[in-house]
């Protein structure tokens, strides 16, 4: 091995400046080579300054020394070996202008040995990305690689852990974990032994549960954008010097807001009344009676992460010797914090004194709080939240009212009925989401932010989305469906063979079904989300398969209520038609029926403009109005069906009639009512 070793270093030697490897272009201008499917590691000249090989199908490991005596090398790049899946600790060694390595689309499956590296140049790049077979990052993975700041991008990776350890011994400037979809875990003690930084940490599309609090007190950059499992984040005392914080939940937002007005009003109060305990002790240092003396105040307030904002790391060796008395009725029963006499590094903790300086409204962080991700109550007005009360028990008891009537008649179930049925226990589903709106509302009134994301990413909010879209939507159908049937009945009203049977009545209400379902399920695989807004409606636009999800649903209630429309006019014209022989009860029918009409349009056409002008990116409305819209306008024709469609009518008077006769009440009224001789069974 000895007598290859002084071979090799006598060919590097012999090596003219002129000399270029096989498969390799040189420019010796800049004193680059760029290697094409090489066969065999070169053997690169000593005044080299840039390598790069890539597309090679033949290399599948590097040797030590493969970059030996490249003092003058800064930068190395290997890029599409897919074959390589082993790098020596020892072939990157002795390279002190180093400046980049970059290892792209490798085979490599372990992370590579980088020790022997010890660069001497400022801002190192090491980028390893898009080696799909790198799951795990090692402790000390980056001990050596240089003497000074280093940035490090392991974007696209295959890593699902990070063990502890594994930035140990290292001075990071910027870390970039970008899209490593499998990565699930970080160690609480990953960052723990860094010697500096990092200031930037990206873990935007990973999998990551939660973060370390141990080495996040130096970042001022946060991103973690479409992180959906970091439900929740370090106590924001981890994040000393956090500037800007690009996250996925805007309830995140809430917390560091709520976190940093409380800083700003009294975490001064603090760190003054702080030193001036410590200005007190100084003082009287000399005096052995007061040797522990220390400065109690007391505090039961908590961050929005459930960490107190003020504690005590030792209650040992303190008495209760006030320092500041003549303050203790400013501050008794709102702060705790013990200043220790000899160990001042333990107890409250200065550095948060050290951050006063600082603009604590400088904090940037997105997304931004809305109307429909809000910080405090899901419902922005008060009024807003006696509307929804009001709507839910409207919608939810006189549906109920109606399917118990339906249910209960002694009369042939025929397809009006049928139909009347179907309407009634969507526009009873649509009462159940709102009612549930509500009481989230209620449970979670004033911190909202605090139960935002388990709300949103739970359950629960599926439960409330399937139920918004499937109600919406099935009720538009069978209002559609009962609009053709009554257009169905008076123009056929002379052909008793082109009746409407029940069979068939079954079959369409059968599609409505399933389609309906299928809408309601989309949203749970993907094609958009639940989990965007507080009230749980499918409002994503982000993804062209959300938008079309959205724009289908939203041209669907645009036909419907367009054939509802046509079908009542051509009513309209009909009973107004001196041809046309009409009874009192169809002309009746199609005033009430314009009156839906109206009503439907109120309701609907605003939803259908807002989806429309939202999905183009160019909104009608701020969204404060659209929550208005979203929570009161779009359900409340769940309330209007039941009257005018059933409560109103004569028939739907008869049947409470008679249920009422049998529970013994009301009987005089029932007795009127089987007295009368109905020539037409009147429409329902």
């Amino acid at each position: 091995m000895n007598l290859f070793f002084l071979i090799f270093i006598s060919i590097k030697a012999a090596l003219s400046l002129e000399y270029c490897p096989s498969h390799c272009q040189c420019d010796w201008n800049i004193y680059s080579v760029s290697c094409f499917g090489v066969d065999i590691m070169p053997i690169f000249h000593s005044s080299t300054q840039e390598v790069y090989i890539s597309n090679d199908d033949t290399l599948s490991y590097l040797e030590r020394h493969s970059f030996y005596n490249l003092s003058k090398v800064t930068h190395i790049q290997l890029t599409g070996i897919k074959t390589l899946s082993y790098i020596h600790q020892e072939a990157f060694k002795d390279l002190p202008n180093l400046k980049y390595l970059g290892i792209t689309n490798t085979g490599l499956t372990s992370f590579p040995g980088l020790h022997y590296i010890q660069s001497s140049q400022e801002d190192f790049v090491l980028e390893v990305v898009e080696n799909v077979h790198i799951q795990v990052i090692p402790a000390n993975s980056f001990t050596g690689i240089s003497e000074h700041s280093l940035t490090i991008m392991l974007n696209s990776n295959g890593v699902k852990e990070i063990q502890r350890y594994a930035f140990n011994g290292s001075r990071l400037e910027e870390v970039y974990l970008y899209r490593n979809v499998d990565l699930e875990q970080i160690d609480e003690l990953a960052f723990y032994g860094v010697i500096r930084g990092p200031t930037h940490l990206d873990l935007s599309e990973t999998k990551v549960g939660s973060l370390p609090s141990i080495g996040m007190e130096t970042i001022e950059t946060l991103q973690a954008k479409n992180t959906w499992a970091l439900k929740a984040l370090p106590p924001f005392r981890a994040f000393l010097h956090l500037q800007s914080a690009e996250l996925t939940f805007a309830s995140h937002c809430c917390g560091l807001n709520m976190l940093k007005r409380w800083r700003g009003q009294l975490e001064a109060v603090i760190c003054n009344l702080t030193l001036t305990a410590l200005g007190k002790m100084k003082e009287s240092s000399a005096i052995p009676s007061q040797r522990y003396l220390g400065h109690r105040l007391y505090s039961h307030r908590k961050d929005s992460f459930g960490v107190p904002a003020a504690s005590t790391a030792n209650h040992n060796n303190y008495s209760n010797t006030p320092a500041c008395p003549t303050e203790q009725t400013l501050t008794e029963g709102m702060f705790y914090v013990e200043v220790p006499t000899e160990h001042l590094s333990e107890g409250f903790d200065m550095a948060l004194c050290n951050e006063l300086h600082m603009d604590i409204h400088g904090l940037m962080c997105t997304p931004l709080p809305d109307a429909l991700n809000p910080c405090e109550d899901v419902m922005s007005w008060s009024f807003l939240r006696v509307l929804v009360w009001v709507v839910s028990l409207l919608a939810i008891s006189a549906n109920l009212l109606v399917m118990l009537i339906l249910l209960t008649s002694q009369q042939k179930v025929s397809v009006t009925r049928f139909l009347m049925g179907h309407l009634a226990f969507a526009d009873f589903c649509m009462g159940m989401y709102l009612l549930l709106i509500a009481c989230v509302d209620l449970y979670t009134r004033s911190h909202y932010y605090q139960y935002a994301i388990a709300w949103q990413t739970g359950s629960g909010c599926n439960l409330a989305g399937m139920l918004s879209v499937f109600a919406s939507e099935l009720s538009v159908y069978t209002l559609t469906l009962i609009s053709l049937k009554r257009w169905h009945a008076i123009y056929y009203a002379m052909r008793p063979d082109r009746k409407m049977r029940l069979r068939h009545a079954a079959v369409l209400m059968l599609v409505g079904w399933l389609l309906c379902v299928f809408l309601a399920l989309l949203p749970l695989v993907g094609v958009s989300s639940y989990q965007k807004v507080s009230i749980c409606l499918p409002m994503d636009t982000e993804t062209t398969a959300a938008q079309a999800y959205v724009v289908s649903v939203l041209v669907v209630n645009v036909i419907a209520f367009m054939v509802v429309c046509l079908c009542y006019l051509h009513i309209y014209c009909m009973v107004h038609n001196p041809q046309h022989q009409s009874s009192r009860c169809d002309t009746s029918m199609a005033k009430r029926m314009a009156v839906l009409i109206f009503t439907n349009f109120l309701c609907l056409v605003p939803i259908c403009f807002y989806g429309l002008s939202a999905v183009l990116h160019q909104p009608l409305m701020t969204v404060t109005d659209s929550k208005v819209l979203l929570v009161l306008f779009y359900p409340l024709n769940s309330c209007a069906h039941p009257f005018f469609y059933a409560i109103l009518t004569k028939a739907f008077h008869k049947d409470i009639l008679r249920l009422l006769s049998q529970m013994g009440l009301c009987q005089r009224q029932a007795q009127l009512y089987r007295s009368q001789l109905v020539s037409i069974t009147p429409h329902v």
